[in-house]
Formats: structure tokens, sequence, C-alpha cells
């Protein structure tokens, strides 16, 4: 057999060149982007995003951003469209909301003039479409004076001046009285309700569609209640049994006089009041349809077995140390008139659950202030 020798291929001299300079060229890119991808790493360790670690490497701004470190707000900034080079400093120092136009709104308010500090205040208390309006107002008087308050609102600011200007109130009260709609008249431009549920409020500002029925309502008994046809919502009932059985145990008998009233119920109750005191009686004492807590199923009426006036027996003074035990409020006291809007009812409880009547117990508030401090932000 004859072997065939194989021709070596010899790359002519002028080709070898181009092959070496492809070659340095190709070590070079290699090079730059292994320092790239150095760099972006250094970023994206830190929570940044690819977007947001590319715009910061190419604007040369990557020692700046080590020096702040992680940062929620600065990696907004450098994803923005909004992006100016002039605010970096103050973005770092903006806690960072979940806001569509947070950088737009931010440049807006330090173009205004507002501190990074105000402009916390301002982010933390509104959301992005009330953050927009606010801005409009330009640069407000009253901001900390408000805001220094975790449940003040926003929207409500040209309401906390009017109220404070007509009644001269400290700023607390008129954020709370303000957020309660007690700058408004009674029964006028009220919120509705229409979810059940064990803190749900009903007052001269927040009522109840006349189709409205409570969850999971079962007659009382004779053994607790006062009638046969009395209802409540089973979750009141037995809370009440267990604080019944207690206040037993103690010698103390307590039972439920009243507690449901649909919608129709309590439009034959302010009718018979109307016939029998009159319209002023009505007005100034008795809910309108819609507007009692009778029809949340939570409130009841409690009655004494040793007494017939419930405030002066000792089964009411068991009841203002015990009841928040086992879930329960005492809804409208002398104190609070002002704010819950009903006269002083010493056998009205309320059942909010026994983590939420402890707040209000200790903290001595109505279930009105806890909606707004803790339910309402």
């Amino acid at each position: 057999m004859v072997k065939k020798k194989i021709k070596s291929i010899k790359i002519k001299e002028p080709y070898l060149g181009i092959f070496k300079i492809i070659g340095l060229i190709l070590c070079i890119a290699l090079i730059i982007l292994i320092f790239y991808l150095k760099q972006i790493s250094d970023l994206t360790r830190l929570d940044y995003s690819k977007k947001a670690s590319r715009n910061i490497l190419f604007s040369w701004h990557k020692d700046d951003v080590l020096k702040v470190g992680k940062n929620k707000t600065l990696n907004a900034a450098f994803e923005s469209p909004y992006f100016k080079e002039k605010y970096i400093k103050e973005y770092s120092l903006i806690n960072y909301v979940n806001h569509k136009n947070l950088i737009k709104n931010i440049n807006k308010l330090l173009k205004i003039g507002y501190s990074t500090n105000d402009i916390n205040i301002i982010l933390s208390h509104g959301n992005d479409d009330s953050v927009t309006n606010f801005i409009k107002k330009g640069k407000v008087r009253y901001l900390e004076e408000f805001y220094s308050y975790d449940f003040a609102k926003l929207d409500n600011y040209d309401r906390y001046v009017k109220y404070e200007d007509k009644t001269a109130e400290d700023e607390e009260i008129v954020v709370m009285y303000v957020n309660l709609d007690l700058d408004k008249e009674d029964y006028k431009e009220s919120i509705p309700v229409t979810k059940f549920s064990e803190t749900m409020l009903v007052n001269k500002h927040h009522h109840l569609d006349k189709s409205f029925v409570p969850d999971n309502l079962v007659t009382i008994g004779t053994k607790y209640g006062a009638d046969k046809e009395t209802k409540c919502c089973k979750v009141a009932l037995d809370a009440f049994i267990e604080m019944s059985k207690a206040a037993e145990k103690e010698g103390y008998g307590i039972y439920i006089n009243s507690a449901y009233r649909s919608y129709q119920d309590q439009v034959d109750v302010s009718n018979l009041y109307l016939k029998s005191y009159g319209q002023a009686y009505v007005d100034k004492f008795v809910a309108k349809p819609g507007y009692s807590e009778h029809q949340t199923g939570l409130a009841l009426d409690v009655a004494s077995k040793n007494a017939n006036v419930f405030a002066s027996s000792k089964e009411y003074k068991w009841m203002l140390d015990n009841a928040y035990k086992y879930g329960f409020i005492l809804r409208f006291t002398k104190a609070y008139e002002e704010i819950t809007g009903f006269r002083n009812e010493p056998w009205h409880y309320r059942y909010v659950g026994k983590k939420v009547a402890k707040t209000i117990y200790e903290e001595d508030m109505t279930l009105e202030e806890y909606y707004i401090k803790y339910l309402n932000k």
C-alpha cells in the first residue's frame, strides 16, 4: 500500500498577523467582559437589579452606590426614567415605598423644597395617588403637626386645617376626629359597611344596608337570654356563655336582654320611640335604621339577674373589670359620647374578640379610636 503524504497548511505571513490581531481583540473583549460581570456582580450582591446596576456603571456612580450599600430607593431611582443625578444623595436617604411614580414624585417634592425627612413623612401616609395629589398643594404649613401620627392621611390635610381652625383642638384630636368623619354632619356622606367582621364599625358615619344580615345568627335561648326569639352571632354567644359561667362562679348573674335587630326591627324601634317621645328624642338617642350596632349581631344588651337597674348592680361593676377577658367592650360610655355619637349605655356590650378587647381596655379607648389607629390606616 502506498502512503500519501499529508500536506501541511501554511498560513501566509499577512494572514498570520490578522489572526494574531483577532486573537488579541478576543482576549481584550474577554477581559472586559469578565471585568464588567465582576462590576455588575458587586452591585447585584447588594440587591441592585441588573438594569439599575448597568445604569450605575455607565453613569460612573458605582463607588458612590457602594458607599451607600443596599438601598431600595436608590435602586428604583437608577431603574427610573426620571432619575436625576443631582438627587443621588437624597434618594439614598428616603425610605422606599412601592409607588408607581415614586421617583417622579420624590423629584417634585425635592423641587418644592421638602427635606428628605419631610418626604419620608409624606410617603408613609399615603398611596401613589394621594402623594401625587398632595404635591399639587405646594409646600404646606403643617406637616409634622398632623403627620407625626401614624394614622393621619394625606387626603385629609385640608380637612385637618379647617377643623383645627374651627375647634382649636390639638393635632391628635383633629386627626382622629376628621378620620372618623366627625367634622361632617351625622348620617350624611356615611361610609357603607358590607363585610361582616368582629371589628366592623357601625355608627352615625358607617352604615349597613337594609339587606345586611350578619354571619352565623343563632337563637340565644332562655338560659342566657330574656326570651326564646332573641338572636345573636354564634361567636358572640359562645363568648357570652363563657363569661356568664365565670361570673356565676364568683356569685354574679348576667343574661342577654336584647341582641340582634334587623334593619326593619330598627325601623319599628325608631317609630315606637317617635310616637312616645317625639323626633327630638329619636334624633338624639335612637340610631337610625342601618346605623345601629344591633344589626351586626355582635352587640348585646346585658342585664342583671339580681337588680332591675343594671348600672346600679354588682354585675355592672364586675363587667367593667372582666368583660374584656372574654372579648367584650362597654361600647358607649359617658366619657366618650362625643366620639361614639351615642349617649352612655351601661348595658350595651359589643363583642370584638379577646385580643382587640384587651387593647381597647388597656389603652382606654373606643372602638372608633381602635378602628382609626389599627384598622384604617
